[in-house]
């Protein structure tokens, strides 16, 4: 699903408009209306009966807000509207026409701009049963201050459900980042296309439940606007899958090899090389340091083994680069980095390995960590480059902190992605996956009970079987995150719970959540107003 940034959907309605012929009211008077059509939704309990606050600022959003305010009351609703501008006058256009429509009406229509007048809103707001955010929608433009901070605090302060139009108040459209005051939504009707922000965090936090209202603005408004945003759906993933033929064989499902490894991180190389078969790929091999290979031999039995040169503390050799680089010749796609370690010859290791592996690499983990202070050996990578880092992980690669990180986690990982030549996986509530043209895509899929150790690994060897089984690197980093998240979801329903999952059950869940995907039994992951 393409998402859309703020000014590409002005763009949009500016195409409607002037290009197509819609008139601007007839935009407001449908966007007003799937707002109210939610809210009727939500208060069906209390036909006729429920009270609804309308907070509206004076653009196009708060014209929405005077629209649904217009219907509820119709509906026989106790409405209230309040006017968060200082100058009511400088309303213009389709919403001046609906405001002078509530006036005659007799729906209340009463400023709130001073300290007093909002701090009475507010009180007035929590005796309530609904309210509508129409303050600032796309059009807000930095941190939110003065009345409209206010009223944004006031709007939270009430305790009552709130349906945001567009957008909750505060949040930035394109990125999720929230730099001031932001209105905590329960749901939002974003209008036209889904927005960003919405479906990444923070901003995910604030949004609640995501409903799309079709205006009617056409599909060639949305064309030409590239790199874009996207939400992973089942169907994306559904048909970037291979299909799988009745004499299909082993070799044709791809070929995986996988380096990681060291004393005490021996369940991270193991749950990378499974779940690469999980994922449907034919052949996995595991190298590991020489010593530990006999423990893997008895710890593995669909995963094949290979010993590689060890340094004196038992982690990978820079030496074992050679024999890495051999065996990934043979396959499709090599990951490295599950359980490495931190021995002083990996940075060494992981340097050769992306200037010279023949075939798509996954680095990840401990990988990541040795290439900290040398990431421009990147650009000078021979074959694609996947890196999944976690916050922790990126913030080290740029020098930032976690707390940075996660601030800005859709820029961020957009920037490092074209800065590095890398398709950037940054792991978390609403996955981002960034790819060097500035393409970027949202995962929908996962839950808290996949906060715990080994989960990343299951990950890794996901793209990896995704990779040698043909997919892009955008597609297979994508899908194999959608994939994850959706086992993770798999395994959650099946323990009642997400609490006390752990990598083990997502890898036991991985061909479930093939099968859901290829079956077409996964739900979207935003609702529709009619």
């Amino acid at each position: 699903m393409r998402l859309v940034t703020a000014a590409q959907a002005r763009a949009a309605d500016r195409y409607a408009i002037e290009e197509v012929g819609l008139p601007a009211a007839v935009l407001m008077e449908e966007a007003g209306r799937q707002v109210a059509e939610l809210c009727l939704k939500l208060l069906q309990e209390k036909p006729g009966r429920g009270r609804i606050f309308v907070w509206a600022g004076k653009g196009n959003n708060g014209g929405d807000g005077y629209v649904a305010a217009r219907r509820l009351g119709l509906a026989g609703y106790h409405v209230e509207v309040f006017l968060v501008t200082a100058h009511p006058e400088e309303i213009t256009g389709a919403a001046r026409q609906n405001l002078e429509v509530l006036r005659r009406l007799a729906i209340p229509v009463n400023q709130a701009w001073s300290e007093a007048e909002i701090a009475a809103a507010g009180v007035v707001a929590a005796s309530g049963d609904l309210q509508v955010d129409a303050l600032l929608g796309t059009g807000g433009r930095g941190p939110v201050s003065g009345p409209p901070a206010a009223a944004i605090a006031a709007i939270n302060g009430a305790g009552v459900p709130v349906v945001a139009v567009d957008l909750p108040s505060g949040l930035n459209a394109d990125t999720g980042e929230v730099t001031g005051p932001a209105v905590r939504a329960r749901y939002t009707v974003t209008v036209g296309r889904p927005k960003a922000g919405l479906f990444t965090y923070p901003g995910a936090a604030l949004a609640g439940d995501v409903y799309v209202a079709d205006i009617g603005i056409p599909a060639a408004a949305y064309c030409g606007q590239e790199p874009g945003v996207f939400l992973t759906e089942g169907a994306d993933v559904a048909g970037w899958l291979p299909a799988w033929g009745p004499a299909a064989h082993k070799g044709e499902r791809g070929r995986v090899f996988v380096a990681g490894g060291s004393p005490g991180l021996t369940g991270a190389a193991c749950l990378a090389s499974e779940a690469a078969l999980r994922a449907g790929a034919g052949l996995v091999t595991l190298g590991v340091p020489e010593s530990l290979h006999d423990l893997m031999e008895v710890k593995l039995t669909e995963v094949m083994t290979a010993p590689l040169p060890e340094a004196e503390d038992r982690t990978l050799a820079a030496a074992a680069a050679g024999t890495i680089l051999e065996r990934a010749a043979q396959a499709g796609a090599l990951a490295v980095g599950p359980g490495l370690g931190r021995g002083e010859e990996l940075p060494e290791l992981i340097t050769q390995l992306v200037r010279e592996s023949p075939v798509p690499l996954v680095v990840d983990a401990d990988g990541l960590n040795a290439l900290a202070g040398r990431t421009e050996v990147l650009s000078e990578a021979a074959a694609p480059v996947i890196l999944t880092p976690h916050p922790g992980e990126l913030a080290r690669l740029t020098g930032s902190t976690p707390a940075e990180v996660q601030a800005h986690r859709l820029p961020l990982a957009r920037e490092v992605a074209e800065s590095w030549n890398a398709t950037v996986v940054l792991k978390g509530a609403r996955t981002v996956i960034a790819a060097p043209d500035g393409t970027c895509y949202l995962n929908p899929t996962g839950n808290p009970g996949l906060a715990t150790g080994g989960t990343g690994d299951v990950l890794t060897g996901v793209i990896a079987a995704l990779l040698a089984q043909g997919l892009q690197p955008l597609k297979a980093a994508a899908a194999g995150a959608f994939l994850h998240g959706l086992a993770g979801d798999l395994a959650a329903e099946q323990a009642r719970g997400a609490r006390g999952l752990t990598a083990g059950d997502v890898l036991q869940a991985l061909p479930a959540a093939l099968a859901a995907v290829l079956r077409s039994e996964v739900p979207g992951p935003v609702m529709y107003t009619r």
